[in-house]
């Protein structure tokens, strides 16, 4: 077993010789990485078939290549984002220059998640490698064959102290957490999200929670039917629903209710056959989630699908119509391949309801008003959504990934990521050539204060 004090320890001493703020090493440790990856990619692709039963196809789409394209977004702009940024120096400071100075938090843990086994552990970590730091990964349990599939290409790649991943389960976590890192990154359930949040505030470390809740998608009256349909299922139903940005809910204007209930079946029949666990239709990760999704499905408001297949861990895509705030199925998280679909003509009233969940981490609304459009953005909180789409918002290094409240605090993705894992020093430096001492020291007079207020408050 990893002695988690003595790794630690090692790791902050190597961080301490300085030689991972060298960019040349930060990138070089990157391109190292990226050929292990590469090299082994096979058993990478064997692993997350036999635990989650995901294919090639989807593992390299919703997987690898994110992560791919996460390393070559900071190998091509590490070195600009790690220089010095000049920053406006105001009139009172007269003369002088102001920057802001970006430096790794020092030694990082990340705590990757099971259902994208591979990306939401890896992207976090190219992350905190890329901004200089070091990092002690864990894999989640859930997924044990990619955990050490990921644990033996990290440990064979990289020197301990610089970045090693730890294996094991819930002991082994809090395990971790008694030591003091420098930044904490961790994806998963709100639950566990807290403990960890109030293992870190002993320390006082800095933290990042990537988490969930219940995604509400609003389609509006004037959507395009067959698109919506098309991108919603889509949305659901990657990795078997179990995605933490995707559409856990439909708030579906009755005007147009069963034209995309009629489109979405189209749409299941013709890409998701239900009569077996396939390779293009991924498994539920374990018989206790199966369990848990199964019993979220009442029968009587099943529209399409409803089988359960626990030995194979096969819930075929379900709609559930008719349903109300008040069902089983909308007083948590899905996490599944469950879709239900809530009626509604009064738009005021969704969005009070909708208001009194936790705060999502995304939203998606389905429709061109762009007046109702911009009022939902605007009035509910969430962490990231998109117009006429679903999920995709999640795969643009431009844009934060991140909760708000319960879904989580914190954000990553591209320079978010950069930014994340780097302390911003904020430097003026002042030459000796001039100094307004008067202003500074008594005695004090009104045409004193008055040129200050001016030259603070308006200049």
């Amino acid at each position: 077993m990893t002695d988690i004090a003595s790794l630690v320890a090692r790791q902050r001493a190597f961080y301490d010789t300085g030689a991972t703020r060298s960019t040349s090493f930060r990138k070089e440790q990157l391109k190292k990485f990226e050929r292990a990856l590469q090299q082994n990619e096979a058993q990478i692709f064997d692993a997350i078939f036999a635990d989650l039963r995901k294919s090639r196809y989807d593992t390299f789409t919703s997987e690898l290549s994110l992560v791919y394209r996460e390393l070559s977004f900071m190998m091509r702009n590490l070195e600009k984002w790690s220089r010095k940024k000049r920053v406006w120096t105001n009139l009172v400071n007269f003369p002088a220059r102001s920057y802001l100075l970006s430096e790794p938090y020092g030694v990082t843990y990340v705590a990757g998640a099971w259902n994208y086994p591979y990306q939401l552990t890896l992207i976090p970590l190219i992350d905190a490698l890329a901004a200089g730091n070091t990092a002690v990964v864990k894999p989640s349990e859930v997924a044990p064959r990619t955990s050490a599939v990921m644990a033996q290409i990290i440990n064979s790649t990289f020197a301990p102290e610089y970045c090693h991943a730890v294996e094991g389960g819930a002991e082994t976590a809090q395990r971790i957490l008694e030591e003091r890192f420098d930044y904490i990154f961790f994806t998963g359930g709100t639950k566990i999200g807290k403990l960890v949040y109030e293992a870190a505030a002993k320390h006082l470390t800095p933290v990042t929670l990537e988490l969930g809740g219940k995604n509400p998608a609003f389609v509006l009256p004037d959507c395009d039917i067959e698109t919506c349909a098309k991108r919603i299922v889509w949305g659901k139903l990657l990795n078997a629903g179990q995605t933490c940005v995707a559409v856990d809910y439909l708030l579906v204007h009755s005007s147009v209710e069963q034209q995309l209930l009629a489109a979405m079946k189209r749409v299941l029949e013709a890409h998701y056959p239900s009569a077996a666990v396939a390779e293009n239709y991924m498994a539920i990760v374990n018989e206790r989630h199966v369990d848990r999704i199964a019993k979220l499905i009442d029968p009587a408001k099943v529209y399409h699908g409803g089988t359960v297949d626990r030995a194979n861990r096969f819930i075929a895509p379900t709609i559930l119509r008719n349903v109300t705030f008040d069902d089983e199925v909308m007083k948590e998280e899905i996490f599944g391949p469950l879709l239900p679909v809530v009626r509604y003509d009064d738009l005021n009233a969704m969005i009070a309801k909708v208001k009194q969940y936790p705060k999502p981490l995304s939203l998606y609304v389905f429709g061109s008003n762009n007046g109702e459009k911009d009022r939902l953005f605007r009035e509910l909180s969430f962490g990231g959504g998109s117009q006429n789409d679903a999920v995709m918002y999640f795969v643009n290094d431009h844009l934060p990934l991140g909760g708000i409240g319960a879904s989580g605090i914190g954000a990553y993705h591209g320079f978010e990521g950069f930014k994340t894992f780097s302390h911003y020093k904020g430097i003026m430096e002042k030459p000796t050539w001039l100094e307004f001492w008067f202003l500074k020291v008594p005695p004090y007079a009104e045409w004193k204060l008055k040129l200050l207020r001016f030259l603070i408050e308006r200049l």
